[in-house]
């Protein structure tokens, strides 16, 4: 058996820059929750088509760790990985919410990539393989480079590490989800034309901490997507005060348990 962590993470901010060839475009820092994870384990099992287990409810097709599969197999075209996965099962240990602003999908591919370079004997380079993984979702390069913290910026494509305060986060996420095309979808019809592509640019060179200190009269500066978020989901603005902030595009609310304003 093959095993791999696929840890979540949050957006400690978000920022969106444009809109371009039907996606928007990000500037944003992405920490990894070390905590919280799915484990992707390989199974020796004989499988007549891929197999995965563990993520009833989605359907194979629509399943991102299946893209992935069809992905890496698009670019590499060797059939050592058809014959893996005759042989192998996919089995999934689900801890992190789905439509959580958590990327848990994107997540799941990432490892599933990760896990098949190192079994298979791909041997495909880290920019390589995230460049795979941007044919999955937009944040699955972060975690195929697995940086704690990240700036990640264009598509979700660009993914330069940064050196942050050693943050530590609490999680709650409602009893309910958000769907992140519909939240984007609300944000271009109606936040869009108001944007400031330039304003939040120093940001990316500014520890958590001092990015809080010009935020601190409107917190909501921190994460574009809430307002549209908000209007699809009106139960979000009763969630959680001023000290939890929302990540991606929900419905995870995170605090911050150990940074000091001063």
């Amino acid at each position: 058996m093959y095993t791999i962590k696929a840890f979540a993470k949050v957006n400690l901010y978000l920022k969106i820059t444009g809109f371009s060839d039907g996606y928007h475009t990000i500037n944003s820092r992405f920490l990894r929750v070390d905590d919280l994870y799915d484990t992707i384990s390989f199974i020796p099992y004989k499988c007549e088509s891929f197999t995965i287990e563990g993520m009833n409810g989605i359907e194979l097709k629509s399943n991102t760790i299946y893209k992935a599969f069809i992905a890496l197999n698009n670019f590499s075209g060797i059939l050592d990985i058809l014959n893996f996965f005759h042989h192998h099962k996919v089995v999934v240990d689900k801890q992190i919410p789905t439509l959580a602003g958590l990327g848990g999908g994107s997540s799941d591919a990432a490892s599933f990539l990760l896990l098949a370079n190192k079994v298979c004997n791909l041997n495909i380079d880290t920019p390589t393989l995230a460049k795979i993984g941007s044919f999955v979702g937009a944040d699955v390069a972060f975690f195929i480079y697995n940086y704690r913290v990240a700036n990640v910026s264009g598509f979700g494509e660009i993914i330069e590490s940064f050196e942050e305060d050693d943050i530590k986060v609490e999680l709650f996420t409602p009893s309910f989800g958000c769907d992140t095309a519909d939240v984007y979808k609300a944000f271009k019809n109606n936040f869009l034309d108001k944007i400031e592509p330039k304003k939040f640019e120093h940001w990316t060179k500014l520890k958590f901490a001092d990015i809080l200190k010009e935020a601190s009269s409107d917190r909501s500066l921190l994460n574009d997507l809430y307002g549209a978020a908000k209007l699809i989901y009106p139960d979000l603005k009763n969630q959680k005060d001023k000290d939890w902030f929302f990540s991606g595009s929900g419905s995870t609310f995170f605090k911050i348990k150990n940074l000091t304003e001063s």
